[in-house]
């Protein structure tokens, strides 16, 4: 079935217990997290051949972090050692009107600090049919955004399909003088698959004037990046509605140059952690075309994955095609 690559930084998140504020007690959780080795994690988990390239310190936090994603099934012979320091970031669970609240502390991370020629491409893609990447390694800086850049023209010169989630993260591009545009289209450009909406296109293109509201306007917009990027053909995206922070409405998408599938809206009432729910969308889509799929069945996996991954704390989605198949099929009783 082919090999997935991801390309990305793997760190720790660390959270107070349930809804409490930021070291309101002295406790924190902690959890192995990154959104591309969040991807990998559960691709892995539904059988999928996936690796992941990363970097860590050579300390018990690097090492936990590997036996981490050992312990999943992902091969971790690409990830390498060194560096000073694992790169960690805060979740404050929101509750009620209150929102989730994110701290990064990830400069001068082991991955951070990884120059682009240091990474073995011939070695690392060798097998690999298909390398993810996100948005959130050139955020971190000029030399993480060169080795991004580097992996996609690495992939693309091989004949390896690319995919790319934009996941925008503002605080990250403010802390350096980037040009988020200009990078993202160097990656973009060598992207078949994108997991992004019509503001993730608004940025690569410079322009936000779509014609029409809502599905008419994300229609335009990745009609927009169709003809913008020649070797794009598929954009999966999620539409999320919030009442409060435990109660949310969320749908998905695939359009193609072809069309649209759309799927119905699910209400997710009860939510345990809605961190890593993107990454869990993009590993359903990835999955469901992965096993031959179409665009409106890889919507609704990636759909209920993504609302699975809700029920979950921690960064990564955990789940197994059972799963899939008993949210799809609308089971809630208990599974004996």
């Amino acid at each position: 079935m082919g090999r997935f690559l991801a390309f990305g930084e793997i760190m720790l998140r660390l959270s107070p217990p349930g809804r409490e504020l930021l070291l309101q007690t002295p406790r924190l959780d902690v959890w192995v997290a990154g959104a591309e080795a969040n991807v990998a994690t559960q691709l892995a988990r539904l059988g999928h051949d996936v690796g992941f390239a990363s970097r860590v310190p050579d300390n018990d936090m690097g090492r936990a972090a590997i036996t981490t994603l050992r312990g999943h099934g992902v091969d971790v012979a690409h990830i390498a050692t060194g560096g000073e320091r694992m790169g960690l970031y805060f979740v404050t669970s929101g509750a009620g009107m209150r929102a989730t609240e994110v701290i990064y502390d990830r400069a001068g991370s082991a991955f951070a600090g990884a120059a682009a020629h240091s990474w073995d491409w011939d070695a690392i893609l060798d097998g690999v049919d298909r390398l993810h990447l996100s948005g959130i390694t050139p955020a971190l800086g000029p030399v993480p955004a060169e080795a991004a850049i580097a992996a996609a023209e690495a992939a693309a010169a091989r004949g390896i399909a690319v995919s790319f989630d934009g996941n925008w993260r503002g605080k990250l591009w403010a802390r350096w003088d980037g040009d988020p545009r200009s990078i993202l289209t160097r990656i973009v450009r060598h992207a078949d698959l994108m997991f992004g909406n019509h503001r993730d296109v608004a940025l690569l293109l410079g322009r936000d004037d779509f014609a029409g509201e809502g599905e008419d306007r994300r229609r335009a917009a990745a009609e927009a990046a169709f003809d913008a990027f020649p070797k794009l053909q598929t954009i999966a995206s999620t539409a999320r509605h919030v009442e409060h922070v435990d109660l949310n409405h969320l749908s998905a998408r695939i359009d193609t140059r072809d069309g649209v599938a759309q799927t119905k809206e699910v209400i997710l009432l009860g939510i345990v952690d809605r961190i890593g729910g993107g990454d869990a969308f993009a590993a359903g889509v990835l999955h469901g075309l992965r096993r031959g799929q179409d665009s409106a069945g890889a919507a609704r996996t990636g759909l209920a994955l993504a609302a699975l991954k809700h029920s979950l704390p921690g960064d990564a989605a955990l789940f197994r095609q059972a799963d899939i198949d008993a949210f799809l099929e609308g089971g809630l009783d208990v599974r004996r």
